[in-house]
């Protein structure tokens, strides 16, 4: 496999016993979302990242600093779970190629047990109307399904007291699934939430739903999702109008309905 990329975090930023949250590229940017409403909501500071040069060339910019593809976030909020006084988010935007899912998660995993990282709650999404690599069977006629599937036992336990309900067929890609297959393997606490999502256009409320569920772990604050979900409407209909226009300039000029001039899906 290779030298496994290396985990550069800033010395002290982390410390031992933290719950780690990972959100990588997800349907609908839902992950995306929860990782920066909790990067601002909890105060968490920049610490590091991953280098590798098998990793997409960017830099993601903020504020007119460059921030690496794969990064991390920490602070010390109290945590609900025993042991538990920090919390790292772990976030990219930027996918990860398929061969680089297993040596990083390797790299990642080796570090959490070095820092005797607590516990790990996987981020992520799924839609019937949009290609994600996942394969969920959901049996409710509900658009907004949650879904737990956990590493352990113990991992069990916490989706249930959570009320969320366990996926019982399918199947998981790309960084959740090997995190959880080499968590499995390694006995460790890892839980992936899955959100049921829109498909195509950010979905604030499917993040909402989720960051409402990680209020039973996180820290003992109250997490208030109606901001997230005023903004949601605003994105909604911003996008909204954008595809109206886009969708009313192809039909004057082929036409037609523009049934086919979609920007997202």
């Amino acid at each position: 496999m290779g030298e496994l990329p290396r985990v550069k975090v800033s010395d002290g930023a982390i410390t031992e016993g933290a719950l780690v949250v990972s959100c990588f590229p997800s349907v609908s940017h839902v992950s995306s979302i929860v990782a920066h409403y909790l990067v601002e909501r909890l105060e968490l500071k920049f610490v590091g990242g991953v280098v590798d040069s098998r990793l997409p060339p960017v830099a993601l910019i903020h504020e007119g600093k460059p921030m690496p593809p794969v990064r991390m976030y920490a602070g010390k909020p109290v945590c609900n779970m025993e042991q538990c006084d920090s919390i790292v988010v772990l976030v990219s935007e930027a996918p990860i190629p398929p061969k680089m899912c297993l040596p990083l998660s390797e790299a990642l995993l080796d570090y959490s047990h070095e820092k005797e990282f607590q516990a790990g709650v996987l981020v992520d999404s799924f839609s019937h109307q949009q290609e994600s690599g996942h394969e969920v069977m959901d049996s409710d006629d509900s658009d907004e399904t949650l879904l737990g599937i956990g590493a352990t036992d113990w991992a069990i336990d916490q989706l249930k007291d959570m009320d969320i309900p366990l996926l019982e067929a399918g199947m998981i890609s790309g960084m959740s699934g090997v995190l959880l297959g080499e968590g499995r393997r390694r006995k460790l606490n890892m839980m992936c939430i899955m959100a049921e999502a829109t498909g195509g256009i950010p979905d604030a409320r499917a993040a909402a739903r989720v960051i409402e569920k990680l209020n039973k772990l996180l820290p003992a604050m109250e997490l208030d999702t109606e901001p997230l979900l005023q903004e949601a409407e605003r994105i909604e209909t911003q996008i909204k109008a954008m595809m109206e226009h886009q969708l009313g300039a192809a039909a004057d000029e082929d036409g037609e309905d523009g049934v086919n001039a979609m920007l997202y899906g």
